[in-house]
């Protein structure tokens, strides 16, 4: 959504279709921290992607509205804090009437089912005719995204549980065992990095989807088919920057989810054939491989991005920086309403299930846009369409740093 004349806050540049254009100053993008290494003010960081309401750090720099120095106490960063603060308490109220079944019990039953449908799945291939077989190809590749995009994801924001060991035991089941990852790493960099500099240049600008030496349609199209090769491998290379114990248990359990597939394949739906199995692995756990990569990059890049000492507080930096796309039967069960139509919400509040960030949607999008503050949504084919006529000045060049300039 575009923010309009006598908005509460504008920017140096103009926003079309969620997309910042003009002229903003470049100032180049720094690479993103090692994977593993603590992150800038780590506290913080923390507090900013778990809490709800974080206050202000000690020597932490705002922006400046109005074009000159801010004065300690000043009003402006008062009331935007004061914003937050007034929407937490909204979504809490609701948080608190809701029951256990709609806070975790929705989204555990989904991923109940998806389990229940794997051996539908496995049998499935065993047929020698077309549609049983494809039922099962597409049952399978359904049940891996939802088990490896949805559980992951909400295992890594402790979302399906109140408990913190069993939301331990959920993230290294769903990111090791189901997604071949390691979970520290995926829990550091998701939560902690994403969430706490939310389109801050250099830190969770999401600029670790950009692969600047493949062209549009190479990347678009053809690239998300080796998601599945590419994850694991990527993992082995992080596993250097975890202790030797975490380590080892994160190959124990990549190599036990991989092997159990492989091993189904054969001797479940009957493959004679090694490489038959594997080929048929690849093409299940890619079968939403594009989706997800268009998802990780339409909701971010091309939205505003901020220097890190001279991001707007949370409330700003989230409404600016995320994008909602529509409801989509297929994606909303797979990945979840967080990651599709209620991708704002969910980084105003990361530690609400899905099925709770689609409870409080209304309530914010309504706060927001009352408060005359952005709520951008966009659909999956215009992001698309965008992407591609603009690829190398969104996935190629560095990013124009944002500027705000005032609140009116």
């Amino acid at each position: 959504m575009p923010l309009e004349d006598g908005d509460p806050v504008s920017w140096r540049g103009q926003q079309v279709n969620g997309e910042v254009s003009g002229t903003p100053q470049l100032r180049g993008m720094g690479d993103p921290p090692p994977w593993g290494t603590p992150a800038p003010d780590g506290s913080r960081t923390e507090a900013m992607a778990e809490g709800w309401e974080p206050g202000p750090a000690p020597g932490d720099r705002d922006v400046t509205f109005g074009g000159g120095p801010q004065r300690a106490g000043q009003e402006p960063w008062q009331r935007e804090e004061a914003l937050m603060g007034e929407l937490s308490e909204l979504v809490q109220k609701v948080v608190k009437s809701s029951s256990w079944w709609e806070r975790h019990g929705v989204d555990i039953s989904i991923l109940t089912c998806s389990f229940l449908l794997l051996p539908a799945g496995f049998l499935c291939l065993r047929s020698a005719q077309a549609i049983p077989f494809l039922a099962g190809v597409l049952t399978l590749g359904v049940v891996h995204h939802t088990l490896t995009v949805k559980g992951s994801h909400l295992a890594s924001h402790n979302a399906l549980t109140e408990s913190k060991s069993w939301g331990k035991v959920w993230a290294i089941f769903f990111i090791e065992l189901c997604s071949a990852f390691t979970a520290e790493q995926a829990t550091y960099n998701h939560v902690k990095i994403h969430h706490g500099y939310t389109n801050v240049i250099g830190l969770g600008d999401s600029s670790t989807w950009k692969v600047p030496f493949l062209n549009r349609y190479i990347y678009m199209f053809i690239a998300p088919l080796a998601v599945p090769i590419i994850t694991p491998l990527v993992a082995l290379d992080l596993l250097r920057n975890v202790e030797w114990k975490a380590a080892l248990r994160t190959l124990c359990c990549m190599f036990l989810g991989l092997y159990c597939h492989y091993w189904l394949l054969l001797h479940v739906s009957g493959f004679q054939s090694p490489w038959s199995a594997l080929l048929c692995m690849l093409l299940t756990r890619s079968l939403l491989a594009h989706p997800y990569i268009h998802v990780n990059i339409f909701q971010h890049i091309g939205l505003p991005m901020f220097a890190a000492d001279r991001k707007p507080k949370r409330i700003h930096l989230m409404s600016l920086g995320v994008l909602n796309l529509p409801r989509n039967a297929l994606l909303d069960w797979s990945f979840g309403h967080s990651l599709i139509s209620c991708h704002v919400e969910h980084h105003l509040f990361p530690g609400l299930s899905d099925n709770m960030c689609l409870k409080i949607k209304p309530i914010v999008s309504q706060y927001l846009k009352q408060k005359k503050l952005p709520y951008n949504e966009d659909t999956y084919a215009s992001r698309l369409r965008l992407f591609l006529q603009r690829y190398e000045e969104l996935m190629v060049h560095a990013p124009p740093i944002t500027e705000l300039v005032g609140i009116q």
